[in-house]
């Protein structure tokens, strides 16, 4: 970039101060008002999802906010941002989440529905536009996007993928003794609760959205993507 162009800062006022020491013109936001830029740099996971979801489909230069996004660290952020006419982009897909047709929100990473009652299970029935996916009982589901599948899914025994228009279905403690994993490249995917034995909370990117009653279903529809920019000091998503 050159020194007339501006960028904006969303996460770490020390972060935005080391850029304009570097000579670089700076707009700071928050995750509320996200600055008006063609380039953000988003620090921390909360910084990105924020930035991701805005409107005006920005550069994500994501700094320390995990594997699935390319990371760049703190102390490479001026060199990130000097190199930004080089980078390579990289798509991500965006998730509405509706309960029984009622919008909750948007997805950067992940939904999850899990039973709220530690002590009991529920049963899953997983759907898309044209095929029964499958049905189980599990402690929960995780439905993450390509760059929610190196956290939480991952942890629990799902796959990590590149950046492409998935979704990836990934049982939480399965009443199974070699469950199945999904990867779905269909626009939409559909969750139902199939047993009426515990409440079932709805999170969207780590925050509680409602309850999913039994024969409620949670649909996940990909609403356009986001883009993040990769740069030589952006981390590897498979390390």
């Amino acid at each position: 970039m050159t020194e007339r162009d501006s960028v904006g800062v969303v996460g770490d006022d020390e972060v935005a101060e080391r850029l304009r020491e570097g000579s670089v013109t700076v707009e700071t936001g928050t995750p509320e008002t996200v600055p008006a830029t063609d380039a953000v740099v988003a620090v921390g996971e909360a910084a990105v999802t924020a930035v991701a979801r805005a409107e005006r489909d920005p550069l994500v230069v994501p700094v320390d906010a995990g594997r699935g996004v390319r990371s760049v660290p703190r102390d490479r952020v001026a060199d990130a941002v000097a190199s930004l006419d080089a980078a390579r982009v990289e798509h991500h897909p965006l998730l509405s989440v509706a309960l029984d047709d009622d919008p909750v929100g948007r997805a950067v990473w992940d939904v999850t529905l899990v039973t709220a009652d530690a002590a009991h299970i529920s049963e899953y029935t997983v759907a898309s536009p044209t095929d029964h996916v499958g049905t189980f009982r599990a402690d929960g589901v995780v439905v993450s996007t390509p760059a929610g599948s190196p956290g939480y899914a991952r942890r629990i025994g799902g796959p990590v993928v590149e950046p492409a228009p998935v979704s990836v279905v990934t049982p939480i403690a399965p009443f199974a003794t070699n469950p199945d994993h999904w990867v779905l490249p269909g626009e939409t995917v559909t969750v139902t609760v199939d047993r009426d034995e515990a409440e079932v909370s709805l999170f969207v990117d780590g925050t509680e959205r409602g309850t999913v009653s039994y024969g409620d279903s949670v649909t996940l529809a990909r609403q356009g993507r986001w883009r993040a920019a990769v740069v030589d000091s952006s981390r590897s998503r498979f390390d």
